[in-house]
């Protein structure tokens, strides 16, 4: 399947902004945002639940389920959780058939083979993300700090085992963007631009 309205893929580690950056780069563009299936109140939540092994991994599989984890990290390991894994990739390239702006969900991989994408990636210094992440979810540092080791250390875990691939290295994105030093608006401006420029490059070349 070919995209041909704008899609734009966005992995982010904790408190990099993306509640804010996503939004305004799908308003720009004009296609639906969409949010990752599970959030870092989501993961807090499993990693006091489901099995007693220790790991957080299996406790989030166990507690959101293969198809809630399926559509957030890709493909599982194993004959058995092949549907879900088809059913997720199916949903999300019907997510974004008229475009979309998508945060996790995998989306950077299982889009890769579309020319016309754009992928891209929001870190930056952890003391930063912790302040970000704690002011917009009214908690404190410490608990802030808590969170952002959780999701960061999981989200790539679950890639990792269930995609083999790991969002910390930069190999499979378009842009990287340090939001510690890139005011978030201007963030928006940089990705709305690298998408331009993507889509000129690729429309040249046929």
């Amino acid at each position: 399947m070919s995209i041909d309205e704008p899609v734009v893929t966005i992995f982010e580690m904790y408190g990099s902004g993306a509640a804010e950056v996503g939004p305004a780069v799908a308003g720009a563009l004009g296609v639906p945002w969409v949010s990752q299936v599970y959030s870092s109140e989501d993961l807090e939540a499993a990693e006091g639940r489901g099995s007693d092994d220790g790991s957080l991994l299996t406790r989030v599989l166990n507690t959101l389920g293969r198809t809630a984890a399926s559509a957030d990290v890709g493909v599982f390991s194993g004959q058995l959780e092949m549907l879900d894994a088809e059913d997720a990739v199916r949903e999300l390239r019907a997510q974004v058939a008229g475009g979309g702006v998508v945060l996790g969900r995998n989306a950077t991989v299982i889009l890769a083979d579309e020319p016309r994408a754009l992928h891209v990636k929001l870190d930056g210094p952890v003391e930063q993300r912790i302040a970000r992440g704690a002011a917009a979810a009214g908690i404190d540092l410490a608990h802030a700090r808590a969170r952002q080791n959780r999701p960061d250390s999981a989200r790539a875990a679950m890639s990792q085992r269930l995609f083999n691939w790991d969002p910390r290295h930069n190999d499979n994105f378009d842009l990287v963007i340090n939001t510690g030093r890139v005011p978030l608006d201007t963030a928006v401006e940089l990705i709305l631009a690298a998408y331009r420029l993507k889509v000129r490059e690729k429309d040249s070349s046929f």
